[in-house]
């Protein structure tokens, strides 16, 4: 099992009282620290307005973010979950990740999903397609993105997008262009293009939903003819690491107590019922690595950890790193 780590950057209120000229230093240490440490990569959140709800609190953009990582940091690599297709043309998207993966070294890993979240498509002026229509323009800008890559050179004209002999060049440093990550549960149409395109896709952290949705991947790798075995099957988790629960139950506490002073109680209590439920990789680490191990023993090859107090305290990453990634990999 390898495992990326989620680096704050405000989305989820996680950089709350890090005063703006300072949140960069932050998120930039971490990453370093990271870098040097046992995680495989690191991660942003390809989002503009903070959850729970919108707020006023910063919200890095991610691939400006990844291009500052990948200057950086040396090892690590370095992805999104996921870029929402819709928020840039996919032609510029591919130039954007081409150019960032030869800063890297060749370390881009590129998320990839529709997105979802209604009130920033519509603030930012996209309007909000509907499901059916950010599956498909999903479908033709990993299309794009794949052929850019691959020839430097593409030429495309789809229902929603089209590309009259753009070049991207130079490509990518990694053959064939960054590894693809298509994230999303859906059955009939999200899976069915992982099957086709990804190398890796990332669903839900709940067992038995895990399961389901992988006999549904495993389903539409027959129906494309790709192997089903040759695609990484990773998850997300929400972690807080303790001592003992009484300790994980107080980490917790200080999180809703720094949040609900920006954003609505209930809300936030919402939000944070993810990081305590039965699914996260919340708990001691014994408890974690039993999580854990449930999940790999499912085929989860990969996992990707979000610490909501990572910009405060470090000392639960590093209980994971000391105590449940050795039990683990």
């Amino acid at each position: 099992m390898r495992f990326g780590l989620f680096i704050p950057q405000g989305w989820r209120l996680d950089l709350i009282g890090i005063a703006p000229d300072e949140q960069w230093q932050v998120m930039r240490d971490l990453a370093t620290y990271a870098d040097g440490t046992a995680w495989d990569s690191l991660w942003v959140y390809d989002h503009f307005h903070t959850v729970p709800v919108p707020t006023d609190e910063a919200t890095h953009e991610a691939w400006t973010l990844m291009a500052a990582y990948a200057a950086t940091t040396s090892r690590i690599k370095l992805g999104q979950m996921c870029t929402a297709m819709g928020y840039r043309n996919p032609v510029y998207l591919a130039k954007v990740a081409a150019t960032t993966d030869i800063i890297s070294g060749g370390r881009v890993q590129m998320g990839i999903g529709g997105g979802w979240y209604q009130h920033e498509w519509e603030a930012y002026g996209y309007g909000f397609p509907t499901a059916g229509q950010r599956l498909g323009m999903l479908d033709e800008g990993v299309q794009i993105m794949r052929d850019a890559w691959r020839d430097g050179r593409v030429t495309f004209g789809g229902k929603y997008y089209k590309a009259d002999d753009a070049i991207v060049a130079p490509t990518p440093l990694q053959q064939g262009g960054p590894p693809l990550w298509i994230a999303g549960g859906g059955e009939k149409v999200t899976l069915r293009i992982a099957a086709k395109y990804a190398q890796y896709t990332n669903f839900t952290s709940e067992p038995a939903g895990f399961e389901h949705k992988s006999e549904v991947l495993a389903g539409h790798c027959r129906d494309v003819g790709t192997d089903y075995g040759k695609i990484v099957r990773s998850a997300n988790f929400n972690a807080v690491i303790g001592d003992s629960e009484a300790d994980v139950k107080d980490r917790i506490e200080r999180i809703r107590a720094r949040q609900q002073a920006k954003a609505d109680p209930g809300s936030v209590d919402r939000m944070l019922s993810a990081v305590s439920a039965p699914e996260s990789a919340s708990g001691t680490t014994e408890q974690v690595v039993e999580k854990l191990k449930r999940m790999r023993d499912l085929g989860c090859e990969y996992a990707i950890l979000y610490f909501p107090e990572a910009a405060y305290d470090r000392s639960g990453i590093e209980k994971f790193e000391q105590q449940v990634i050795p039990a683990l990999s």
